[in-house]
């Protein structure tokens, strides 16, 4: 569960984008933003989610709203991912240590078959144009997700 709630700033720590650059939440000053962490690039659930975004991103945009999804994927599985799923949001990697997913606290001891193994808590962050977390979803359910985020930034 995140550590942080609507209401607070959220952390500006830079990730790196799949062209070798780099972007953080206050490049997006002035906007909405939506960040979507996701646990792994190529997996059922993560594709359908960055496809679901992807479909509307347009809409996001006419909402005044940008879209990143993050992992810890490196950048050039990011690429692949793109190339694969023909996918038009802007993806990032998150840091190995210390990155914004540690920070928010949604980079956390999971469990599966009796292991246990550090994974990302699929969340997302709906930011508004001052910075400010505008709506948490914690442990998303991939189905309808994108169009209920879609109605929050309208609603901003």
């Amino acid at each position: 569960m995140s550590k942080f709630v609507a209401g607070d700033a959220i952390p500006d720590i830079a990730m790196e984008t799949p062209d070798g650059g780099s972007v953080k939440p206050s490049d997006f000053a002035g906007r909405a933003l939506v960040l979507f962490f996701y646990p792994k690039d190529n997996t059922p659930g993560c594709t359908s989610e960055a496809k679901d975004f992807s479909a509307l991103k347009a809409d996001f945009a006419a909402a005044g709203t940008a879209i990143v999804g993050i992992s810890k994927d490196p950048p050039k599985k990011h690429l692949n991912f793109i190339a694969k799923h023909d996918l038009t949001v802007a993806l990032a990697t998150d840091a190995e240590d210390g990155g914004l997913s540690d920070t928010l606290g949604i980079w956390t001891e999971k469990q599966m078959y009796g292991r246990s193994y550090m994974g990302m808590v699929r969340t997302t962050y709906l930011i508004d144009k001052a910075g400010k977390i505008a709506q948490v979803w914690d442990k998303v359910k991939v189905t309808g997700h994108a169009e209920e985020v879609l109605a929050a930034a309208k609603a901003l």
